[in-house]
This record gives C-alpha cells, structure tokens and sequence, in this order.
C-alpha cells in the first residue's frame, strides 16, 4: 500500500470535512431565515420560502451543481471555483431542507407555549427568542445531525460536476492509477464511516435523551 496514495486520501478526507462545515455554516444560516420567513404572518414571505423549498427540492443536487458551477459563464462571468460552486450549490440544498425541518420543529412547540408568551405581551421576536426558540432547539437537534450525515455523503457528487477533490474524487485518481478499486475505494469507504457513523450514534442519543420521538 503506497503512502503517497494514502496521503492522498487523507487530502480528499479533509476535502470533504471543509466542505461539509461549510455547507453546514452558511446553509444553516440561510436555513433559519427560511424557516422564520415560513412562519411569517406576511403571507407573501411565507409563500416565497416555500416556493423557495419547493424548487430547491424539486432539483436534483446533480444538476443544482451544475447550474451553479457552468451558471456565471452563460452570462458572461468566469465560473466559481470547484469549492466556491460545490459550497454555493450544497448551501442551496441543504437551507431548504434545514429550513424546513426547522420550521416543523417551531411549529411543533405546543401552542399554549405561544399563546402564553403572547398573554405577557411579548412582541413576536420576543416570544421566539425567550420562548418558542429555546423548545424548538430541543426538538431540532436530532433531526439536524442526522441532516449533517446527508452532507457529508452528499459532497461526493461535487467531484462528479466540479472536479472538487473530495474524498471520492481521490480515491477515483487513485483507483485509475492502481486499479485496486476494492482497496482504495474501501479505505474511503471506512473514512466517511468513521465521521458518518459517530454522527448517526450521536442523532439517536440525542432522540432518545430528549425524548423527542414521544413528544
């Protein structure tokens, strides 16, 4: 077993970690907006975060990629780096599907709660920011680890697009020089088990510590 392609592999590992905070970070700030737009009292915002939702959703993450990476050029612009259009289009991605399980987890606070926090005469944000948000946090944890294995999975198809060398693109260059596939595709295998797994084990933990599946 070559070192080099070991070391190779590694590059790709972190690859995939930097694009998967990265993704995380700026998807799950878009995403809180977008869950807060849903629950907007303003009809018209409500309905452009879900029109929003909807056609994020609808895209397969494919060709979300390729429209953000081959996008610029159609009007004139260079194309975004290989970290730049992967980020650009797994943010996209994942702010609809976090601002929607978000969402769900605000509504889910019980509605007493709500009408408590409006009988002491809280103004919106503060019956979020005091009231609603710290219930929603709860319930919301589970479910987003278990989102954040969906991301680091999901960086794999930027090297299908984008050429970014992720952890799957470097075991590709590598199998293509070895062609040991069995060998070096396992090894990525057994890396993204080692940051998918302990994720998964932490989202079920946490299910059951919050007891959020009986609520």
């Amino acid at each position: 077993m070559n070192s080099a392609f070991i070391l190779s592999l590694l590059k790709g590992l972190w690859g995939t970690i930097v694009l998967s905070l990265l993704t995380f970070l700026f998807g799950g700030l878009i995403g809180f907006v977008i869950a807060l737009a849903r629950i907007s009292p303003i009809a018209a915002v409500s309905r452009a975060a879900a029109a929003y939702i909807e056609i994020t959703q609808g895209l397969p993450l494919l060709v979300l990629m390729g429209l953000c990476f081959y996008g610029p050029s159609i009007f004139g612009y260079d194309s975004f780096s290989p970290l730049a259009a992967a980020t650009f289009a797994l943010t996209l991605y994942a702010s609809a599907y976090l601002g929607e399980i978000w969402r769900g987890c605000i509504q889910a606070v019980a509605k007493p709660q709500w009408e408590a926090a409006e009988c002491l005469g809280f103004t919106r944000w503060q019956r979020m920011r005091a009231v609603i948000l710290p219930q929603a946090l709860r319930i919301a944890i589970p479910p987003t680890v278990g989102f954040m294995v969906q991301i680091v999975k999901n960086t794999s198809i930027a090297s299908l697009v984008v050429g970014y060398a992720e952890l799957s693109y470097n075991a590709k260059i590598i199998n293509n020089a070895t062609f040991q596939p069995f060998l070096y595709f396992g090894i990525a295998a057994l890396m993204y088990f080692a940051i998918c797994y302990p994720l998964s084990v932490q989202s079920r933990a946490l299910e059951r510590k919050l007891n959020v599946g009986h609520r």
